[in-house]
């Protein structure tokens, strides 16, 4: 008489194949995880330099102006804007890109005509009234 046995086969390990795809995929998670960390802080501004216009100059919108070297940060690298306007957020005005160092400002006259900046390499930089006053 012959009987049969049912032989359970032994319970299924994962393969190695399965836990190293595992493992790749929670490294990858990680390493999106820091990419999108490092990604949200970008593009930082910082204003490096600021002028408040003088007190003696007026233009026609009864407005106070600022002038600002303004430097964005970004992953590729980074870039320079002057802005002249009337907002202090600077979220509103006018912008010049310019390429530049964080201190190479030397000094801002502001005048009825417009204000002029002069660079520390001898570079100057005039920018008429008419664009920044009335809000542009």
């Amino acid at each position: 008489m012959t009987s049969s046995l049912a032989v359970e086969p032994p319970l299924a390990r994962p393969n190695r194949s399965r836990r190293l795809r595992g493992l790749g995929l929670i490294v990858l998670g990680i390493a999106l995880g820091a990419t999108l960390s490092v990604a949200a802080q970008w593009p930082q501004s910082e204003v490096v330099y600021r002028s408040d216009q003088l007190a003696t100059v007026t233009y026609d919108d009864d407005s106070k102006h600022l002038l600002a070297l303004v430097r964005e940060s970004a992953l590729l690298g980074e870039s320079h804007q002057i802005f002249v306007g009337r907002d202090p957020s600077l979220s509103y005005g006018h912008r010049v890109d310019i390429e530049t160092s964080a201190d190479s400002v030397k000094t801002t006259t502001w005048t009825t005509a417009g204000v002029r900046v002069l660079f520390n390499t001898g570079h100057e930089l005039f920018i008429p009234a008419t664009y920044f006053i009335g809000g542009r």
